[in-house]
């Protein structure tokens, strides 16, 4: 890999455990974006009085139905993704990078990304759960 490809996986001097920091980043992001779809996106659709789009993207994309009524094991599964993924950022903030200054700054420019992915993807959960589980309780009260 060039020291300029944003594209791949990092690799270094620890190898793959900045690739699986990298993955499980990206795998974390794609695990709360589904929490977001899940419910966020049909309360803010609905919200907004489109309620006409929210049908049209359900019959466009009919798995929304099955992710929403299963929003436990989802929310569960990303959790522990989040959780995997947190733990490996941890874990990999004091791995060495490459003495190469090329590869050094590749090395911390995708510890600064997986950093960001990672609470961005912390943030999209937090929304899809406030949507799912926090937004009906008030509802109901």
């Amino acid at each position: 890999m060039s020291a300029g490809s944003a594209s791949a996986a990092p690799a270094g001097a620890d190898g793959g455990a900045a690739a699986a920091g990298w993955w499980s980043a990206w795998l974390s992001l794609l695990a709360s974006g589904g929490t977001l779809v899940c419910c966020a996106l049909p309360a803010l659709l609905v919200s907004l009085g489109l309620g006409a789009a929210l049908a049209g993207l359900v019959s466009a994309v009919p798995a929304l139905v099955w992710v929403s009524e299963y929003k436990a094991p989802v929310f569960g599964v990303a959790a522990l993704l989040l959780a995997g993924a947190g733990a490996l950022q941890w874990h990999l903030r004091t791995a060495p990078c490459p003495v190469d200054p090329a590869l050094r700054q590749a090395c911390l420019r995708t510890r600064r990304w997986s950093r960001w992915v990672w609470t961005a993807a912390v943030g999209l959960f937090a929304v899809g759960a406030f949507f799912a589980f926090v937004a009906p309780l008030w509802m109901q009260g």
